[in-house]
């Protein structure tokens, strides 16, 4: 007996089929590695909670139960609005990103900023460069100074001079242009990052609401280290750093 000989399948219910199986890796892909899952944990513990009690007769939790998971839309928004956002953020980006062809002398400002970068370094001068891919960060660029300036070593060591009245703040970098300086970046929750500082945590946390790849130079260490979807990568010596970067960008 052939249990499959009564389904019919349609091209409509393949295209559904595909669609809904698309749609539930891009969900997991979002969440996974983040506390989402810890929380989708805890609601499907309610869930079972709810059904148990429902047929152990445990009215009351189950009716309590009921009325909280009634409103399972609205919570999974509330516990979820971040994630949401960041998700269909990289989406958008990922999904809808243009071919652009690479301004002319991109060599030479690389290897301006590896050069800056290890500059700083040694000089135990910190320092936060953004550089910026798909996702644009225009609101990140208007609490800071619009420059549009050419990158060079020297402005940027400038920039980040202990002197200078924007060195706390980020620098954000579109192809080869300085867009903007002393930009405020937020930062990333503190569980877990605790051995950072905050350039570090201001590193994690735009590369996280973002796919932007950020360097960050320590003044208290010296380290030179880069940002990219959360997570940091020490550069030892400015040949890794280059090789990065270019990898990234």
């Amino acid at each position: 007996m052939n249990i499959f000989a009564d389904i019919s399948l349609t091209w409509r219910d393949a295209v559904d089929i595909v669609l809904l199986t698309a749609l539930f890796y891009q969900i997991i892909m979002m969440i996974r590695g983040t506390r989402a899952v810890s929380a989708i944990f805890g609601l499907f513990f309610l869930i079972v909670a709810y059904y148990i009690s429902g047929r152990l007769g445990i009215y009351t939790l189950h009716w309590l139960l009921q009325n909280f998971l009634g409103s399972l839309f609205l919570i999974v928004i509330v516990l979820f609005q971040r994630d949401i956002r960041q998700g269909l953020s990289a989406m958008g980006a990922k999904n809808f990103r243009l071919l652009r062809h690479r301004k002319g002398g991109a060599e030479n400002s690389l290897d301006d900023i590896v050069g800056a970068a290890m500059y700083m370094s040694q000089a135990r001068i910190g320092a936060l460069i953004v550089f910026e891919r798909s996702m644009r960060l225009g609101d990140t660029m208007e609490r800071g100074v619009i420059l549009h300036a050419r990158i060079s070593r020297e402005l940027l060591i400038a920039l980040f001079y202990p002197k200078s009245p924007m060195h706390d703040g980020a620098v954000i970098i579109r192809d080869n242009e300085i867009l903007a300086a002393g930009c405020i970046l937020p930062l990333a929750p503190g569980d877990g990052n605790r051995n950072y500082g905050t350039r570090h945590r201001a590193a994690l946390g735009i590369s996280e609401e973002s796919d932007s790849v950020v360097l960050v130079v320590s003044e208290e260490r010296g380290t030179v280290s880069i940002a990219v979807g959360g997570s940091l990568t020490e550069c030892y010596d400015a040949a890794q750093l280059r090789r990065l970067l270019m990898q990234e960008l």
